[in-house]
């Protein structure tokens, strides 16, 4: 049993070490909550603009888990600060029930209600969108 132990020290030392050098990741070393979702569009994106004119695309992801008596649906908004061109286009052009592959950053924004109150919502920054399989049916997901 001790020699158990013994292999697991170096591992220890090295959990409690600080991290100066983070050679795996381009991203910044602070905090980050990254999220990937495969689940499909709840509706065809839609192009807006901020305050300071930059374009983007606002989605809806649908994420479905549990059998068939008790299936739960849970909805992500993914926005994605589209740059110009055929990239934009192609997120613009897919239908609702295209079944996606979506990693991003998840944001918590607060913001307050008409009453006052605070709240805040989860929203997700896009940074890959795959298309796993168009609908059969044109889009109606009803059936």
């Amino acid at each position: 049993m001790s020699a158990f132990f013994s292999s697991l020290r170096p591992a220890m030392r090295m959990a409690n070490a600080p991290q100066t050098a983070r050679a795996f990741s381009s991203s910044p070393a602070n905090s980050i909550a990254r999220l990937t979702l495969t689940g499909r569009l709840g509706a065809e994106p839609e192009l807006h603009a901020t305050s300071s004119g930059q374009e983007l695309v606002k989605y809806t992801v649908a994420t479905s888990h549990g059998n068939r008596d008790n299936r739960q649906t849970s909805w992500w908004r993914v926005t994605n600060f589209v740059p110009e061109g055929s990239q934009r286009d192609f997120i613009l052009g897919l239908q609702k029930g295209t079944l996606v592959y979506v990693e991003g950053d998840a944001r918590m924004s607060p913001w307050e209600d008409a009453e006052g109150n605070s709240r805040s919502t989860m929203n997700i920054v896009q940074r890959t969108l795959e298309v796993l399989k168009r609908p059969d049916n044109g889009g109606d997901e009803s059936r």
